[in-house]
């Protein structure tokens, strides 16, 4: 299922995650706000964006923009 703003009240695996254990989780349950989590810690601290915010974010990491930062 693709995302949808607003629509998509279920968790969605990432299509990026490689079956290695570093998934991210999004879900946009209305339409102002995208949701990401880590899997693995369904009940840990969540990231929201606003839409633009989510389209800038989305587009920078498939530039492969965001390298680096922190390691878990």
């Amino acid at each position: 299922m693709a995302m949808q703003q607003g629509k998509t009240h279920r968790w969605q695996k990432s299509s990026y995650s490689g079956g290695n254990g570093a998934c991210l989780e999004v879900r946009s349950p209305n339409d102002e706000t995208f949701l990401v989590r880590d899997s693995k810690v369904p009940a840990g601290a969540r990231l929201g964006f606003r839409p633009v915010s989510w389209e800038v974010f989305v587009a920078a990491a498939g530039r492969g923009a965001l390298t680096g930062g922190a390691q878990g």
